[in-house]
């Protein structure tokens, strides 16, 4: 078995207790990574906090040609750790080589972005200018559905703005992370890119520390709101995406034919452990028929398995625990006599598989409509009026993400503007880029990623005024 190891202050370290991983399509133990102890953490503190006198004074170029490099050395790299990725995560191999491939793209944008010049540094008039100055250590807390783009969100622009980081990877799928690491480790000075593995005691640690000066964080809400009152107690910089319940709205003139297939996998990729994953579908009661008969065929074509299979479009659940969470969501809903439709009657026995499942016009206060599944199960509900579906889709403590499938595009754009989301798609889903800003309303997060935006969440802002 292939030993895993932490990269802390440019060397690779093992500690004395371990974390078993496990392959969920098979949940075989694939691997043991360390499990930090405390000792272990302050010396990645340690490194990390050294490294900073130092990176915080590089040249911005200096700083950029290291994101290429990261860039070029992942695309180097990219089959062995798309492979990694799937064996830990669960995704089809597809999924895994898009997302390792969105990593080498993001730092590729973050090297060579044009505005940040003018963003650095700005002279004000004859006698004051502001500039960005970085922060001071990172915390970057990633979780398990989509454990490498996520992390590469918050490293890319940390290290850019002249912070350095200690990613932490969740322990259900740091391998891949673990992974890079061991590649990473000559490219990189050390200290400014630390990884490390461990359980939620590391976790809570790592956030409470005096010496992290922000926690860039992906998960749930509940956990955010820890987080953020750990956070409190020292005033550390935040930056939360957090949990979502996406609505998703079919028009009665929304092209069927050529959008079903966007609507499904906006739905159901990545096995709907996905923040952004449609968790309510409205559909107007004008085209329920046709729009459940095409979604239906179309799902039973999509086959549920080891995502190394090539003919695998569905992957099973992460872990144990989501699996059990959302075998209990079918149950309950069966046993409450809910109308079900079960798009993929086998499934592999031997991993975490759950059946994709449709759930048809539950209530609105219903538990598959008002909790977020993370897994495939889908509550489909109809309406009537415009004004009524924008307030039951506003209806929620969250707001991720939503879309709007409407051939009316005007229509569609007024609908959008008033949902409250951070981003709404319009006859499309999932359109995320390096250049897109990307937030949470309400309960689904605080700061934002991606975009020019998201290098003022790594900086301070300075003002120097020089008297006559």
């Amino acid at each position: 078995m292939t030993q895993y190891r932490n990269l802390i202050g440019g060397r690779l370290e093992t500690a004395d207790a371990t974390i078993q991983v496990i392959n969920p399509a098979n949940r075989n133990t694939i691997a043991h990574v360390p499990d930090l102890s405390q000792t272990q953490l302050e010396q990645a503190v340690v490194a990390a906090t050294t490294a900073f006198a130092t990176w915080s004074e590089t040249a911005l170029k200096h700083r950029q040609t290291l994101l290429s490099r990261l860039s070029k050395a992942i695309l180097d790299n990219k089959t062995e750790l798309s492979t990694l990725l799937t064996t830990e995560q669960g995704k089809p191999l597809a999924n895994a080589q898009g997302e390792i491939q969105r990593c080498a793209d993001w730092l590729s944008y973050f090297s060579k972005i044009p505005e940040l010049v003018g963003l650095m540094e700005r002279r004000i008039d004859d006698h004051a200018f502001a500039s960005k100055v970085p922060l001071g250590v990172v915390a970057a807390i990633v979780p398990w559905n989509f454990p490498m783009s996520l992390a590469i969100w918050k490293v890319a622009p940390a290290i850019l703005m002249g912070n350095t980081v200690i990613w932490k990877p969740s322990p259900f799928t740091p391998l891949t992370s673990l992974r890079l690491g061991e590649i990473i480790k000559d490219l990189v000075p050390a200290g400014v890119i630390n990884i490390i593995t461990g359980g939620d005691k590391l976790a809570r640690a790592l956030t409470a520390h005096p010496l992290i000066n922000k926690i860039a964080f992906t998960g749930s809400t509940q956990t955010g709101k820890a987080i953020m009152a750990t956070a409190a107690q020292s005033i550390k910089r935040i930056t939360l995406e957090l949990g979502g319940n996406d609505p998703a709205i079919v028009m009665d003139d929304a092209d069927l034919e050529k959008h079903i297939p966007g609507i499904f996998w906006g739905a159901f990729a990545n096995n709907a452990q996905f923040c952004v994953a449609i968790k309510r579908l409205y559909v107007h009661e004008k085209i329920k028929d046709q729009f459940l008969k095409r979604f239906i065929e179309y799902g039973r074509n999509v086959i549920v398995g080891d995502g190394l299979d090539p003919a695998v479009g569905i992957g099973p659940i992460q872990n144990e625990s989501q699996f059990f969470k959302v075998s209990a969501m079918i149950n309950a809903a069966k046993e409450r006599g809910l109308e079900m439709i079960t798009l993929t009657e086998t499934v592999p026995s031997a991993g975490y598989f759950v059946p994709v499942t449709l759930v048809i016009n539950p209530a609105d206060e219903d538990e598959t409509v008002v909790t977020e599944a993370f897994g495939p199960v889908l509550p489909i509900l109809f309406f009537n009026d415009v004004e009524e579906v924008i307030r039951r889709a506003n209806d929620s403590a969250y707001g991720l993400a939503s879309s709007v499938w409407a051939q009316d595009t005007t229509l569609a754009q007024g609908i959008a503007k008033r949902l409250q989301s951070g981003t709404t798609w319009i006859n499309t889903i999932h359109v995320i880029k390096p250049q897109i800003p990307f937030s949470g309303h309400k309960q689904s997060g605080l700061g934002l990623e991606n975009g020019i935006e998201v290098l003022s969440e790594y900086a301070n802002t300075k003002s120097i005024v020089v008297g006559q």
